[in-house]
């Protein structure tokens, strides 16, 4: 039987991997991160590899983390949680749980069983495609939550549908619709046409869903992206507007916000969380709020996030 050093000692060594392999760390900065000397971090990650927790990614079940996902699934009743060991050195909004979203992605298409899988969009998704491999999956579908198409008509950028479906070779259903449509009666018209109403009913009955968290701060990636003017993100915060999931605004109770974008937003609504499983990618103190609001009121009923913004979501 492991003594509680040695489990503490491989703790240490999965950590080290981790901010080695994946964080991109030199052995001073993760001595300096973890309080140790520059030889003993040596040894840790050298004990990282001897031990074979390294891998592609780090194949170590970090006690703090699995504690704090097994907290924020009974605190906010979420069906899966993966929480990712935090870098403190890095500002990165994706580090970690771009490749923890991409191998709970990888694991849903290795499934033989066809699946529905619909995506949203946003950097966090687009940075989890880029980890998968490539892989034969014809008996999925993959289908796109939001529209494909820019304000200045070209390709969204953050748009990750096209990637994933030329990755993973599965039959692959866009949203050929900009993000946000002029008008309600725009929305109305595009969601009638045949071919987006077939999609629309795909997304309904999905069976699992990979979305991002936006905030709605002066650096919301709505507005950033183009895809909502100045006023429109000034009268959202000022409807007290938290985040957005494919372009649909909330508050912090998670309720959705009446008029204003929400009446142009051309992506589909949110599958059901009663019935499937729609997992939320998110991390950083500037996304807490809207990370709290949608896993409080089950927009979300998964999350894969990080040390930092589980604890602060769990003492929120």
């Amino acid at each position: 039987m492991s003594r509680p050093t040695d489990i503490t000692r491989l703790d240490d060594a999965a950590r080290a991997g981790w901010l080695y392999y994946i964080g991109g760390n030199t052995q001073d900065q993760i001595a300096a991160k973890l309080g140790v000397s520059r030889q003993s971090a040596q040894r840790l990650v050298s004990l990282a590899v001897s031990e074979g927790l390294v891998k592609v990614r780090i194949d170590h079940p970090i006690a703090q983390c699995l504690e704090l996902a097994d907290k924020l699934r009974s605190r906010f009743a979420l069906d899966l949680a993966e929480v990712v060991p935090s870098d403190p050195g890095s500002s990165s909004t994706t580090l970690g749980i771009a490749q923890a979203g991409a191998a709970e992605i990888e694991r849903r298409l290795a499934s033989p069983d066809p699946q529905i899988i619909t995506i949203g969009t946003g950097r966090t998704l687009k940075a989890a495609i880029e980890q998968l491999p490539a892989m034969e999956c014809p008996q999925h579908k993959v289908v796109s939550l939001t529209g494909n198409i820019a304000p200045d008509g070209s390709a969204a950028y953050y748009n990750v549908i096209f990637t994933m479906a030329d990755k993973v070779k599965a039959r692959s259903f866009p949203m050929p619709l900009p993000v946000i449509a002029s008008s309600p009666a725009e929305r109305e018209m595009l969601h009638g046409q045949p071919m987006i109403a077939s999609t629309l009913e795909l997304a309904a009955n999905a069976d699992v869903t990979f979305v991002g968290i936006g905030d709605l701060g002066p650096e919301a990636p709505l507005f950033v992206d183009g895809f909502i003017s100045g006023d429109d993100l000034k009268a959202l915060q000022k409807a007290r507007a938290v985040g957005e999931i494919v372009g649909w605004t909330f508050d912090a109770e998670g309720r959705m916000i009446d008029g204003l974008t929400n009446e142009r937003v051309a992506s589909a609504p949110i599958p059901s969380r009663e019935r499937s499983l729609v997992v939320g990618m998110a991390m950083g103190k500037a996304k807490l709020p809207a990370i709290h609001a949608a896993a409080s009121r089950r927009l979300i009923n998964g999350l894969v996030t990080d040390e930092s913004t589980a604890r602060a979501l769990l003492a929120s």
